[in-house]
C-alpha cells in the first residue's frame, strides 16, 4: 500500500513539470521507503506514463460521467498493474479499493472502482494504439516534420522497455562484453545488454569497461573522430558519456557543465574506468578561458523529446513554449561552442530532440551567422547510426523506432561542421 500511495505522488509530479519525476524521486519522503517499495513504486510509474494514453482512451470508454480526479487517479492505478505490471486482477482490484476507503472523498465510489477494474479484468484491454500513445500535439508535430509512417513508429517505441546500452573502451573485447552481459554487439560498437536490475554488479563494471549509454547517444562523439593527443571540450558533458568517448580515444578533454552536483557522476565514471579528463564547473556561454580546441562537442540542453522510451515523462511535462525557450540557449550556446573552435577544427552540434526547432532549424540559422563553418555531409553508417537516419542536408535526424534493431533507440540530430583555416 506504501508503494501505491507513493506512486500516486510520483505520478502527479512526473505531470506536473519537468524535472518534477526527478525531484520526487530524490525527495526525503520517497528516500525513506524501503528499496522494495520504491522500486515497485518507480516501475508503476513508468509504466503508466508509458501507457498514459492508451489508459485514458480505456477510462474514457467505461466511464459515462463526470468522475473525480481523485478517483481517475487510483483507477489508472488499478488499470496499469492489470494491463502492463500483469499483477494478479484479485491484487490489483483488491488494493485499488482500499486506497479508495482511506479518503472521504473517494470513499464513495468504491464500487465504480471495483466494477471498472473487474471489467478490464474479465474482458481485457483494447489492443495498443500507437497513435494514442503519445500527446496529440507532439504527435501531430511529429509528423509534419518527419511523416506520419515514421511518427507512428516513434511513437510505438514509448509502450516497450527499452534494454541497457553500453559504450565499451576500446581495448575492451566487444564480444566477451556481450556475453557477459547477455547482449548482444551492435552496428558502432555498442553492446546491447537484456539484463536488468542494478548495473553495478553486473560483469566488468568494477574493472571499468564500459558506462552506460544509450546507443544513439554515442553517435555525436563518434562523428568527431578525435586522434590521440589532440584537444578537446565537450561543452554540455554532464552526465559524461561523451567526455569518456573523447578521453578513451586519447583525446585531452575539458568536460565542462554548469551544474556541479551532475558533474559527480562524470568524475566517478572517469575514476571507475580509468580514464582522464579536465572537469570544470562553469556556465559555457560566459566560461572564462582563452583556449581553442581541435575539436568541439555542443550536447545541448533541450526538450529530450528523443529520451521518452527511458524518460516517459517528458512527453507529459513537456509543453509547445518549453520548446521556443530552449530553442533561444541552444542557439547562445553555439555560438559559444563556436567561438572554441581552432581554424581547421570540428564542431559536433547535437540535442536529443525530435524537434525540428531545436535541431534542423538550429544547424541552419548556424550557417547564416556564421559563414566561417562549413556543413560536413556523415555517412550514418560510419557512425553505426541506422540508414534512415541519412538526411538530404547532410546532417542525421535519428528517431527512436528508425534502424535494423527491434528496440529502436534514443532520438537524436547531429550535425558536424568544419571551422574553415
Amino acid at each position: 500500500m506504501r508503494a501505491r500511495l507513493a506512486a500516486l505522488d510520483l505520478i502527479v509530479a512526473a505531470q506536473a513539470r519537468r524535472g518534477g519525476l526527478d525531484e520526487a524521486l530524490n525527495a526525503h519522503a520517497f528516500r525513506a521507503l524501503s528499496p522494495e517499495d520504491r522500486g515497485f513504486a518507480h516501475a508503476l510509474t513508468l509504466a503508466y506514463l508509458r501507457r498514459r494514453g492508451l489508459i485514458e482512451a480505456e477510462l474514457q470508454k467505461r466511464l459515462h460521467k463526470v468522475t473525480p480526479e481523485p478517483v481517475l487517479a487510483l483507477l489508472r492505478l488499478g488499470v496499469v498493474q492489470l494491463t502492463a505490471l500483469r499483477t494478479p486482477a484479485h491484487a490489483a482490484v483488491a488494493t485499488t479499493v482500499k486506497l479508495a476507503e482511506r479518503r472521504n472523498e473517494t470513499r464513495p465510489y468504491k464500487g465504480l472502482i471495483n466494477a471498472v477494474l473487474r471489467g478490464i479484468a474479465r474482458e481485457g484491454a483494447a489492443e495498443p494504439d500507437p497513435a494514442l500513445a503519445v500527446p496529440d500535439w507532439l504527435l501531430q508535430r511529429w509528423s509534419q516534420a518527419h511523416g506520419a509512417e515514421r511518427a507512428l513508429a516513434t511513437a510505438a517505441r514509448l509502450l516497450d522497455e527499452p534494454p541497457t546500452d553500453l559504450s565499451l573502451k576500446p581495448q575492451a573485447d566487444a564480444a566477451a562484453v556481450a556475453e557477459a552481459l547477455q547482449g548482444r554487439v551492435l552496428a558502432g560498437g555498442t553492446v546491447r545488454s537484456s539484463l536488468r536490475g542494478d548495473v553495478t554488479a553486473w560483469p566488468r563494471f568494477a574493472a571499468g569497461d564500459w558506462w552506460v549509454q544509450d546507443a544513439a547517444a554515442a553517435f555525436p562523439a563518434r562523428l568527431l573522430a578525435v586522434k590521440p593527443g589532440e584537444t578537446a571540450l565537450d561543452l554540455c558533458a554532464a552526465p559524461g558519456g561523451k567526455t569518456l568517448q573523447l578521453a578513451a580515444a586519447g583525446a585531452e578533454v575539458v568536460a565542462l557543465d554548469r551544474s556541479a552536483s551532475r558533474l559527480k557522476r562524470l568524475t566517478a565514471n572517469l575514476e571507475r574506468t580509468g580514464l582522464a579528463a579536465e572537469v570544470v564547473v562553469a556556465d559555457g556561454e560566459t566560461w572564462d578561458d582563452p583556449r581553442l580546441f581541435d575539436a568541439v562537442l555542443l550536447d545541448a540542453p533541450c526538450s529530450a523529446t528523443g529520451t521518452f522510451r527511458r524518460n516517459p515523462d517528458v512527453l507529459w511535462a513537456t509543453r509547445p513554449t518549453d520548446i521556443a525557450k530552449l530553442a533561444d540557449v541552444q542557439h547562445r550556446l553555439l555560438d559559444a561552442a563556436a567561438a572554441r573552435v581552432k581554424p581547421g577544427g570540428r564542431l559536433v552540434y547535437c540535442v536529443c530532440s525530435l524537434e525540428r526547432e531545436e535541431g534542423e532549424t538550429q544547424a541552419l540559422a548556424f550557417l547564416r551567422r556564421a559563414p566561417q563553418f562549413q556543413l560536413e555531409r556523415i555517412a550514418p553508417l560510419a557512425v553505426g547510426a541506422p540508414p534512415a537516419s541519412a538526411t538530404e542536408q547532410g546532417w542525421l535526424r535519428i528517431l527512436p523506432g528508425d534502424g535494423p534493431e527491434p528496440e529502436g533507440q534514443d532520438g537524436f540530430f547531429a550535425a558536424l561542421f568544419t571551422r574553415q583555416s
